[in-house]
């Protein structure tokens, strides 16, 4: 034996060992690793292996030991309007047209504000955390009020910034919106927790001029940009009605098709819509229940994976859905991708969970950082009892994730290594304070005329 085989690895001190009954990286491989210990250093993973092995090689300030339950990456919603968890229930089972013009633009109209904007996603981001979701991507007005309640709470947050071709309570003309963006990427341009894309609504609400801007300006500042896209048919039928062109088809003529865009939503997609997406690497993000509740139509998930398509999951607004719990999401994804397919072994268990992680991320320009377990990332964690009756008997853990698991089973979060939820309990949110603040909206807008 040499000197150097027999001098013996010194000992790293870390802030934190997590020791976990099973742990799901979502990796490339796509392993399951059993009995295996997550290690955390300076908010990022620094290391993950089998737990005898941790335990001789790092010492830690803290330890935790999870024997019931699956380690996972945070979840990552990649689409939804957070402070619409206000509107929760206020018009339920209408189609989507009669929704927005009936019922929820003309409540914005009167309400909207900076605080009905903040303490709406409080709300939605105590609802987030508590279902393991630690990153979510949000599309609404006074989006500065957002970044603060995000960065306050300690979740990450992209910011698409709602450009519409109309005033609105945020900016009154489509060039307000653009310079309202670029301010607020400068301002939040160091920020950790807080990233900036450009959102324009929809292909029916913004003109070309506004997008052939966008297009240059997400070019400059390095950001994604983030549209509803073939919401309906009727969107689709009324567009070439209007202009000739399927929506799909007009973007990509004016550049907007690129790895840079999230297409929202994604139905009526026809072969020709399919190739371009596939062609100009984007992503779609699906909303199934949001879809299913507003009979918006069907993605056809499977069929963009084939095709190599990055597909990510998102809730939406919780006024559509209505709640912004991603396990109930990957369920409904899960079966609803088999059924528009015909075919049970379309979307399994473990593609559903990378729509849901490395997917969204990798949508939102953010999989070098999130998304996954992997030594080097930031120490977006999250851990899921898998005792409950529910989960039992376990023979699978990634499938009892996506088909049985329960959002309330989620018991730790971290984010950044920063604790947000211990074993239930919120560490950086008043509950309280948001429950009355939140039935104080219930009343005023209740007794809107």
């Amino acid at each position: 034996m040499t000197e150097t085989e027999s001098r013996s690895e010194p000992v790293k001190s870390v802030e934190l060992m997590i020791h976990a009954r099973w742990i799901i990286p979502v990796d490339a491989d796509n392993r399951l690793l059993e009995h295996h210990t997550a290690v955390v250093d300076g908010g990022r993973i620094l290391d993950c292996l089998p737990q005898d092995q941790a335990l001789s090689r790092y010492k830690a300030s803290q330890q935790i030991r999870l024997n019931d339950h699956v380690l996972i990456p945070g979840l990552v919603n990649a689409h939804g309007h957070a402070a619409m968890s206000l509107f929760r229930g206020i018009a339920d089972d209408l189609p989507l047209q009669t929704w927005l013009e009936s019922h929820i633009w003309p409540l914005e109209g009167q309400w909207i504000s900076e605080d009905f904007v903040y303490q709406g996603t409080q709300l939605a981001i105590a609802e987030m955390l508590r279902g393991g979701t630690t990153c979510f991507a949000d599309m609404y007005f006074f989006p500065e009020s957002s970044a603060q309640a995000a960065s306050d709470a300690g979740i990450r947050v992209q910011l698409a910034t709602p450009i519409i071709d109309f005033p609105t309570p945020w900016a009154n003309t489509t060039d307000e919106a653009i310079h309202k963006t670029t301010t607020l990427h400068d301002n939040w341009r160091n920020s950790t927790l807080v990233s900036v894309a450009f959102g324009p609504h929809a292909p029916y609400t913004v003109s070309d001029e506004p997008i052939k801007r966008i297009i240059t300006l997400a070019e400059e500042l390095d950001v994604p940009i983030h549209m509803h896209i073939h919401e309906t048919q009727q969107e689709v039928d009324d567009a070439i009605a209007a202009t000739g062109m399927r929506p799909i088809e007009r973007l990509d003529k004016l550049g907007l098709l690129s790895p840079r865009l999230l297409c929202v939503h994604g139905t009526a997609l026809n072969d020709d819509d399919i190739e371009r997406l596939q062609q100009s690497g984007s992503s779609v993000v699906h909303c199934p229940e949001s879809n299913l509740k507003l009979a918006s139509g069907f993605c056809p998930v499977h069929t963009l994976q084939q095709q190599g398509i990055n597909v990510a999951l998102g809730t939406d607004g919780a006024a559509s859905n209505n709640d912004l719990d991603m396990f109930g999401e990957l369920s409904t994804a899960a079966m609803l991708a088999k059924a528009v397919a015909k075919d049970a072994a379309a979307l399994p268990a473990t593609e559903a969970l990378r729509m849901a992680t490395i997917n969204g991320a990798r949508a939102m320009g953010m999989d070098q950082e999130i998304g996954s377990l992997e030594a080097g990332k930031l120490a977006d964690i999250v851990a899921v009892r898998m005792d409950e009756l529910n989960s039992l008997p376990l023979y699978n853990p990634v499938s009892q994730l996506v088909y049985s698991t329960r959002s309330d089973q989620v018991s730790h979060v971290w984010v950044g290594g920063r604790q947000l939820i211990n074993d239930g309990k919120f560490t950086s949110l008043n509950i309280s304070k948001i429950t009355d603040q939140t039935k104080n909206w219930q009343s005023r807008l209740g007794n809107t005329p």
